[in-house]
């Protein structure tokens, strides 16, 4: 036993010290094995007791953990292993907090996993957990603080789905504990903080190490998934704290605000910040809890209690608790309404405040954009419900929110001098984010419209002037952080104009919004013309890009009445005096943009979404059909003229090729009807692609020439998504078969040579199958072919001839990379699944004339099938 012990010990010791990878691997492969061995239970129990290196209660706490998880552990071993390990926390000392984390990971999911295990003397057994922890807190400052770790670990374990495979069994359980134990233990955190808090000024590091756990364990408890919903940290904004009616009690006096508010003024170092988090959860408490006079007293004890804080704004220099009090303030409008903050004492001066803290933290660049989005939430929400305010109260907004509208352009300027002259991080390439706040920007900057857009128009203006003026100079240096001005100035533009749906606009902002269009309009152009002969900004594209967007879905859109006062202003200061002028400018950027940019991938594909966009919204998109600029992108769709449609082109940036094809197959089906002339010249260059290919493959297979495999690979995968795009447009009987005549049978023989010679590489098998998958898409019905016509046996047959060539060479290969799993193999199959999903979902397949007519290949297609779903471990499929 010693032996082993001393065996153990050094591993452990050698997998978290060593500093030679050989060693730590070997050690790892080691305890592996040892935690698969059937006496592992038995030697962990030694490990714990005996270990000397102070990693090996770790090892053996982790290992435990994933014992337990499994089913190989009885019920009486469980039981006693709890057991064991409260008794280890508590008389075994200085233990590092590590270890007493795993420990305490270890019993809380003891608990969870028998939750519901009943013995006929004991009951439920493991639910005693709590009240053997709480007898803890009864004894000294130490036990006190470990029986609050135990329950924090214990309510975090019952809220996580990761011990259980089963979700229903994880609900079941964590509903149970919710109801049984979790108020008590709300409850009993709320009164041990209130005696802290009590004797406030004599606390020593101990006791702030207790509030320190009763402050988590508090917020445990409120970010508890109380009615079975599995949120997560995406949904934040729309998360209200669904407590149960039972837990009304804790709320409707605000004596638990006090508490939170005084622990925030009185706490030292990092405690404020998550007592702020405690309140964010408090904020988001239901409002059916309340009734209308307790709800309405409740957000003044929260409003005050934020006053106060603003106050006293010291402690708001930490960036953890500055983050949580944007979430606080957010919360107080995502929760309540206008009209009831309004009704607060002290509103006005509140709002005032909360204007200024805006403006300042605007301008603090050290602190995260995610912060920043939160007070833009509040501020966007605040003038979003300003319509629905009466008249007689005074909501203030329209003094306070055009300060934050300001503060935001200014301070987005002045942070791009920061990033050129300072090296900053450049918020500009978060797209995320900034599309976040632009849409916040856009109903924020719509109150005061006439002082928000006065504002740009002088700042663009000036900066116009300036970028010129840097262009004169040939100071690479102004030039650049210039543009970076222009950029911003550009999306705050587009979002100001793609604000108006948020609003009913007069006349008199629609010619507002004119003169800014025709601004961003000229500075465009007079860009474009200098792409021939100097790079451009990839950032101002892309800014240029977001502004037609914004542009397109709000004056070109169908809703839109073309009489719109905005025309006024392009035909006077643009000349583009009817609605086929303004799309056409849309087109000649898309031209621009697809023959200077061809090498960048976000460019392309936020071009290609653009011009997609225009073909699938627009009504009139006969007046787009019939423009120069369309009619020349749909004869000339060639390398030549867009060279990103070569096959040396990146094979990130040749996915937005099936973009291009979908929108020009969706342009040319406009007055397609039955001309299959036309479509043919429209098919031509990639008529002339396929055949191409076919003499490539013929050639090779015929003399075995040697041909360039990685060109004639990627010409593969650029014609697989070229003809998919032409598939996705296709929705019409009529179109689609010209064009399943087009592809039969000469493209379905080039898909399977190409998956014959190039199974093991998924770049080209995923576009591949996906075309499959898109050519037997019976969307719009369009697969209704005639009685007479064999054409969906054919389909079909062609489907499972595919996913069986590509199944059988698959297989041959034995072994795949951990880490490339997913991309060689699971996609695949995947992609496999959908086509036979599709295929056999069709109702445009008859199985009985399918089984007299189509051979064998269904069943073959569905055992192939079956042998790869066997290949894949079944934690992957779950």
């Amino acid at each position: 036993m010693a032996s082993e012990i001393q065996y153990l010990d050094t591993l452990c010791k050698e997998l978290y010290e060593s500093t030679d990878q050989q060693v730590r691997l070997t050690a790892e492969r080691a305890l592996s094995e040892f935690s698969d061995s059937p006496a592992c239970l038995r030697q962990c129990m030694l490990l714990l007791e005996h270990g000397s290196c102070p990693y090996a209660p770790l090892v053996a706490s982790n290992t435990l953990t994933k014992l337990v998880s499994k089913t190989g552990v009885t019920l009486e071993e469980r039981y006693e292993l709890r057991n064991y390990l409260l008794n280890y926390l508590v008389h075994r000392k200085n233990l590092p907090n590590f270890v007493v984390t795993s420990l305490c990971q270890l019993f809380a999911r003891l608990t969870k996993l028998g939750w519901f295990d009943f013995d006929k003397e004991r009951e439920y057994m493991f639910r005693t957990s709590v009240d053997d922890i709480a007898k803890l807190a009864q004894e000294s400052i130490d036990r006190c603080a470990l029986s609050v770790q135990l329950l924090g670990h214990l309510v975090a374990e019952m809220n996580s789905s990761n011990a259980m495979s089963s979700i229903t069994k994880h609900r079941k359980v964590a509903a149970s504990f919710r109801d049984v134990q979790l108020f008590d233990i709300f409850q009993l955190t709320v009164s041990m903080l209130q005696t802290a808090y009590d004797s406030i000024k004599s606390v020593d590091d101990a006791q702030l190490n207790l509030i320190n756990g009763l402050l988590q364990l508090a917020l445990n408890c409120l970010t508890f998934d109380f009615i079975g919903s599995m949120i997560d940290d995406t949904s934040d904004d729309n998360v209200n704290v669904q407590v149960p009616t039972v837990w009304r009690i804790a709320f409707i006096d605000t004596t638990i605000l006090k508490l939170f508010f005084g622990l925030y003024a009185s706490l030292p170092g990092d405690l404020p910040s998550k007592a702020l988090a405690c309140l964010v959860q408090l904020a988001s408490i239901r409002r059916t809890i309340f009734n209308n006079n307790e709800r309405q007293t409740f957000l003044s004890q929260l409003c005050a209690g934020v006053k106060a804080i603003l106050d006293n704004s010291e402690k708001l220099s930490d960036q953890a608790t500055f983050h949580e009090f944007c979430r606080l303030v957010a919360r107080l409008k995502s929760n309540y309404q206008l009209s009831e903050l309004i009704k607060v004492d002290e509103y006005p001066k509140i709002v005032r405040l909360l204007a200024e803290f805006t403006v300042q933290s605007l301008r603090m660049y050290q602190f995260s954009a995610n912060s920043t989005y939160y007070l833009l939430s509040f501020w966007q929400r605040m003038v979003s419900s300003m319509p629905y305010v009466k008249a007689s109260e005074p909501h203030l907004l329209d003094q306070f929110a055009p300060m934050v509208t300001t503060a935001f352009i200014e301070s987005r300027l002045q942070l791009a001098d920061a990033v050129v002259n300072e090296g900053l991080d450049d918020p500009l390439d978060d797209s995320g984010s900034l599309i976040q706040q632009m849409e916040q920007v856009s109903v924020i900057g719509r109150c005061e419209y006439q002082r928000t857009c006065a504002l740009l128009l002088q700042l663009f203006d000036g900066e116009t002037a300036a970028f010129e003026r840097a262009l004169a100079s040939g100071d690479a240096k102004v030039q650049t952080q210039s543009k970076t001005r222009l950029t911003w100035l550009v999306m705050v533009i587009g979002a100001a104009v793609g604000g108006r749906v948020a609003f009913s606009s007069s006349d008199d902002h629609d010619l507002i919004d004119g003169d800014l269009i025709c601004r961003v309009l000229r500075l465009m152009e007079a860009t474009d013309q200098r792409l021939a002969t100097e790079p451009g900004s990839e950032k101002l594209e892309l800014a240029f890009l977001w502004h037609l967007e914004q542009f397109r879905k709000i004056y070109i859109s169908d809703q839109v009445q073309k009489t719109s006062k905005v025309y006024n202003k392009l035909s006077e200061m643009l000349g583009l005096n009817d609605e086929s002028a303004v799309l056409a400018v849309f087109v000649r950027k898309i031209i621009t943009n697809l023959k200077y940019w061809a090498s960048n991938e976000k460019l392309i594909d936020d071009t290609l979404t653009l011009l997609n966009d225009l073909s699938v919204g627009y009504s009139s998109v006969r007046k787009l059909v019939r423009l120069p600029e369309v009619q020349f992108l749909m004869n000339n769709h060639t390398n030549e003229h867009f060279s990103f449609l070569g096959a040396s082109t990146d094979l990130k940036t040749m996915k937005s090729r099936t973009t291009l094809y979908a929108a020009l197959t969706r342009l040319l089906c406009v007055d397609l009807n039955d001309d299959d002339d036309a479509f043919d010249r429209f098919m031509l260059p990639l008529t002339e692609a396929m055949n191409e290919l076919c003499k490539v493959f013929q050639m090779t297979a015929a003399t075995s020439a040697v041909v360039d495999q990685e060109q004639v690979k990627r010409a593969v995968i650029g014609l697989s998504r070229d003809i998919r795009g032409v598939a996705v447009a296709c929705n019409t009987k009529t179109a689609y078969g010209m064009l399943f005549d087009w592809l039969y049978p000469d493209l379905f023989a080039l898909l399977q040579r190409a998956i014959e010679y190039w199974y093991a590489d998924a770049d080209l098998t995923t576009p591949v199958l996906k075309l499959m998958n898109e050519l037997c898409q019976n969307r719009s019905q369009r697969l209704q072919f005639e009685m007479s016509s064999p054409n969906a046996i054919l389909l079909f047959k062609e489907a499972a001839k595919l996913i069986c060539t590509y199944g059988s060479r698959i297989l041959t290969i034995s072994e795949v990379a951990k880490d490339q799993a997913y991309k060689l193999r699971y996609k695949g199959v995947g992609a496999c699944f959908g086509i036979l999903k599709v295929a056999l979902s069709g109702s445009y397949i008859n199985f009985g004339v399918f089984r007299l007519y189509g051979d064998s290949c269904l069943d073959d297609a569905l055992s192939m099938f079956i042998k790869l779903l066997l290949t894949i471990p079944q934690r992957e499929l779950l």
